[in-house]
C-alpha cells in the first residue's frame, strides 16, 4: 500500500472529522474541526490515518481518523 504520509508526519485537517471518527483522550468530549494540526500516529490497514491531536503544551487531547484526501502536510 502506497501512502502519502508516514508515521509522525505533521498534518493539517482539511475537513472536520465525523464525531464517530474522534476518540477523546480525556473523559470530556473534544471538538476537532477543519484546520486542526496533529501528527500521524499510525496508518490503519484500510489506508486511513490515525491522527494524534495535542494542545500547545504538548498534552494529548484526542485521536481522529482521516482519509488521505482530508489531510495536508505542515511543517
Amino acid at each position: 500500500m502506497n501512502t502519502k504520509f508516514k508515521r509522525h508526519d505533521k498534518v493539517k485537517l482539511l475537513i472536520s472529522p465525523l464525531e464517530t471518527d474522534i476518540e477523546s483522550y480525556e473523559e470530556e468530549t473534544r471538538t476537532i474541526k477543519k484546520g486542526t494540526i496533529g501528527e500521524v500516529n499510525m496508518i490503519l490497514s484500510n489506508g486511513r490515518y490515525h491522527i494524534l491531536i495535542k494542545n500547545k503544551k504538548g498534552e494529548k487531547l484526542a485521536y481522529a481518523v482521516a482519509d488521505e484526501e482530508a489531510l495536508e502536510p505542515t511543517k
